[in-house]
């Protein structure tokens, strides 16, 4: 938190060492593959093949961690020091998981190829900051890697999502959009349009006062706004009637 609120305490990308350097390609890959693992919990349900596709991306995630890894041991030993991401000025953020659990399918998809093109971009210019052979070849190794995630996500997706799969897929996604966010808007606009225009016309003809009417129609719209949100909040928290939490 407090290297977030002060930017003087991140450290320049090029002011880290190999072994730094290969810290935090470790805790990337680790986060990664935590997030993919996420993405599979929160997709199980509801797309049980989408989320066997994030499993199996997870497991290459720990497996480039498990290489970098022994690369680190085989040159600095055992301890890795502790760098992340968000040590970093000008590198790359994940969002917090509780920000993504309720995305879309689609969303969560392009989230991920985002993901890749990030992590490749971080592999290439590592790889320029090393001097070791057998490090900058496995820092290129793996931006390639990271590079033909796309390619691999999408034979995992043809491994465990068929074509029927994926429309029926795409079909929930689209029913749980409408439920999630359209219905709810549409139920609050007609709700909030009356509760808020009766209070405005009202005023416009009993009082013929121009800013005497906006003062009652931006009260009354202050507080249509609070009571929807706390109905809202008290009447469903998407659980039991399936639609999900916007």
């Amino acid at each position: 938190m407090f290297t977030r609120l002060v930017p003087g305490s991140r450290r320049a990308f090029l002011s880290l060492s190999e072994e730094e350097i290969l810290a935090l390609a470790i805790s990337s890959e680790e986060e990664d593959a935590r997030i993919y693992l996420s993405y599979a919990k929160n997709l199980k349900e509801a797309y049980p093949s989408s989320a066997k596709v994030f499993e199996d991306m997870a497991e290459v995630e720990q497996t480039h961690k498990n290489m970098l890894i022994q690369m680190f041991r085989s040159r600095f030993g055992e301890n890795i020091p502790l760098i992340r991401r968000e040590h970093v000025q000008g590198f790359y953020a994940r969002k917090p998981d509780w920000l993504m659990r309720n995305l879309p399918l689609d969303k969560i998809r392009e989230q991920t190829e985002a993901m890749e093109r990030q992590a490749a971009r971080f592999y290439r210019e590592a790889a320029k900051r090393v001097s070791d052979a057998s490090t900058r070849q496995l820092l290129g190794d793996l931006a390639l890697a990271e590079d033909g995630h796309e390619d691999i996500a999408r034979m995992l997706s043809e491994k465990h999502v068929t074509e029927e799969t994926r429309s029926e897929e795409d079909l929930s996604a689209r029913r749980q959009f409408i439920l999630t966010y359209v219905q709810p808007g549409l139920a609050g606009l007609m709700d909030g349009s009356v509760s808020t225009l009766a209070p405005i016309f009202a005023a416009a003809f009993a009082t013929g006062d121009t800013w005497s009417t906006f003062l009652i129609g931006l009260s009354a719209s202050v507080g249509a706004g609070i009571s929807m949100g706390f109905t809202e909040a008290a009447h469903d928290d998407g659980k039991i009637s399936g639609r999900g939490s916007p």
